[in-house]
């Protein structure tokens, strides 16, 4: 059963080390989950100077959760709230399209309070 052996690995995000764990043949899907994961959160910081790395990991999986969830639902697309540049495309529909733009006036109107 090597392929459940785990290993260390070190992962970076958001400039900060994280020791993980896992079965030695996710080691390379862990390691581009995490470069997605900073990717994504990298995106955040930039648009939001000033906000706590907590914050920052909220809005992420919050955009996240949103996407893995409109995929469960059968849409093709990223229904994500665009906060990073460049990886979010239109809404499937134009009541897609709405619920998306008040839910970013709403996280930009969050993110000026914070």
């Amino acid at each position: 059963m090597k392929d459940q052996e785990t290993v260390p690995l070190t992962v970076e995000i958001l400039g900060r080390d994280y020791q993980v764990s896992c079965p030695r043949n996710e080691r390379e899907h862990l390691l581009a989950s995490a470069h997605y994961l900073d990717d994504r959160m990298q995106a955040i910081r930039k648009r939001a100077a000033g906000l706590g790395v907590e914050r920052i990991a909220v809005m992420t999986a919050l955009n996240m959760a949103r996407e893995m969830l409109a995929k469960e639902k059968g849409h093709n697309e990223q229904v994500v709230v665009p906060l990073n540049s460049g990886s979010a495309r239109a809404p499937s529909t134009a009541a897609d399209d709405e619920r998306a733009h008040q839910m970013q006036l709403r996280i930009d109107a969050e993110l000026k309070n914070s």
